[in-house]
């Protein structure tokens, strides 16, 4: 049957169920329409499945050292049919959470697949093909997030060629494993693999890995992967595959010196993510698109339809779930008459390499490029009294500092616990806080947020812990 709703959501992931829950907080008649399951890309084959994959890598990995700790480890070995049946464990408690969390919130959730018919109209197919018309009085807001990128020449198959969402549903670790594309996804998954025993290959289009991220801290990750005995091809171009003698796959790649196949038992596409802008009904309805294929949205997240708004991977960058939580949020108390709009400072972001990096604010480059004269402060964790007990010292913190004002611009770290580490670093930069202001807070000892403290101190000339420069 139809049915009538102040504001409907189309898509239930991160931003999507976010947005229908406070909405219906606020008052307003909600529904959140989704065709896979609750929780989006972020909670079925996304961020959490994969982080499940790298906390156990992360523990096999360690294992294998704890003997020069003088903690013996025998015996180690991967069960990963064991593994995928606890990760499935932890997404299906999670997604069944968020169907729970809505309707005890009050926000009707109706499964299918929505489009939109009219700026205040979506038609939703169910799966069993029947349809129904849902009416807004008040606003539709599109949260349908992200989808993999397919390259020519490597359409996945399911088993051989294949993308995240596959990745982090093997039962079976590939002996070698070819990774097409240097970025988060690839790096974090390559990575997983790895430890497991994979021989891991990386080849990336470009001249860097992870492009945007600070590449200082790319760097010492490059090394890790390195020094476990993988191969990082950079400048290098994957041009298609073909099986190879043996039941394996070939993987054709070209450099500017010379072009060679390499031979694999699985490669993973990981070459970004694009927005699911397209079959839904923006055209149709006249909502404004840029040539990427992101809703263009204001600071609202409404578009240039009245009444349609826009929030997370499907209205621009940066895709993170946690910038998409915000959005909706956002969009809910607009929608619902409270004074709201996006006006943070700065979105962190987190790659779940071995080392971990986070980031928050501008990288030295950037603050160059705007006009910044600025002093860089850097604590490595290799003296750090915390790091060492616990066996974890590759990586730093750095500090980025505008020497006139002496407010930090920027803070960036690669190293043990960085994804927990950078939410000080957040809050510094939302409340404008100066280099001063975090050397003199007193962190507890022995603790990893030292090198925080530390490398503020460090971007003003009074470290204590390492020579000023």
């Amino acid at each position: 049957m139809d049915a009538s709703y102040d504001a409907i959501v189309l898509g239930g992931g991160p931003g999507g169920y976010v947005c229908a829950i406070r909405l219906a907080q606020l008052g307003v008649k909600t529904a959140c329409v989704e065709e896979e399951e609750y929780g989006g890309v972020c909670l079925n084959w996304g961020c959490i499945p994969s982080k499940a994959l790298i906390a156990n890598a992360h523990y096999f990995e360690k294992s294998k050292h704890m003997a020069d700790h003088g903690v013996m480890v025998g015996n180690i070995s991967v069960d990963p049919n064991r593994m995928q049946d606890w990760k499935n464990g932890i997404v299906k408690k999670l997604t069944s959470g968020v169907r729970g969390l809505l309707k005890t919130n009050g926000a009707d959730v109706i499964d299918g697949r929505g489009k939109l018919v009219g700026p205040r109209t979506l038609e939703v197919v169910a799966k069993d093909g029947s349809k129904r018309r849902l009416n807004a009085n008040k606003a539709i807001i599109v949260a349908t997030g992200s989808a993999t990128i397919q390259v020519p020449g490597f359409e996945f198959d399911g088993s051989r060629i294949i993308g995240a969402r596959e990745a982090v549903s093997l039962r079976q670790v590939p002996k070698r494993l070819v990774v097409i594309g240097g970025g988060v996804i690839g790096l974090e998954l390559g990575m997983v693999y790895q430890s497991f025993g994979s021989e891991l290959t990386v080849v990336e289009l470009t001249q860097n890995l992870l492009p945007g991220i600070d590449p200082d801290c790319v760097r010492v990750v490059e090394r890790t992967i390195t020094k476990r005995g993988g191969r990082i091809l950079k400048s290098t171009r994957a041009d298609g595959h073909q099986p190879g003698p043996n039941g394996e796959v070939l993987v054709n790649v070209t450099t500017a010196e010379k072009s060679e196949s390499i031979p694999c038992d699985a490669v993973l596409v990981a070459v970004g993510m694009k927005p699911r802008s397209k079959g839904i009904g923006l055209e149709e309805v006249g909502v404004a698109v840029d040539p990427r294929g992101f809703v263009t949205t204001n600071e609202r997240c409404e578009t240039n339809v009245p009444g349609v708004y826009s929030i997370g991977d499907v209205s621009g960058r940066p895709m993170l779930a946690h910038k998409a939580s915000k959005e909706g949020e956002i969009c809910a108390e607009v929608i619902a008459g409270h004074p709201a709009a996006k006006d943070w400072v700065t979105v962190p972001g987190i790659v779940f390499t071995e080392p971990e990096i986070a980031t928050a604010g501008l990288t030295e480059q950037e603050a160059k490029e705007q006009g910044y004269t600025i002093k860089v402060g850097r604590f490595p964790f290799s003296v750090l009294g915390r790091a060492m007990s616990i066996g974890e010292t590759d990586g730093f913190v750095k500090v980025v500092t505008d020497v006139k004002s002496g407010r930090m611009l920027g803070i960036h770290i690669v190293g043990p616990s960085a994804s927990d580490l950078i939410s000080e670093a957040v809050l510094a930069l939302e409340t404008v806080a100066t280099a001063e202001d975090m050397a003199l807070s007193i962190h507890p000892h022995p603790t990893l947020g030292e090198a925080l403290m530390e490398a503020a101190a460090a971007s003003i000339g009074q470290a204590i812990h390492i020579a000023n420069r």
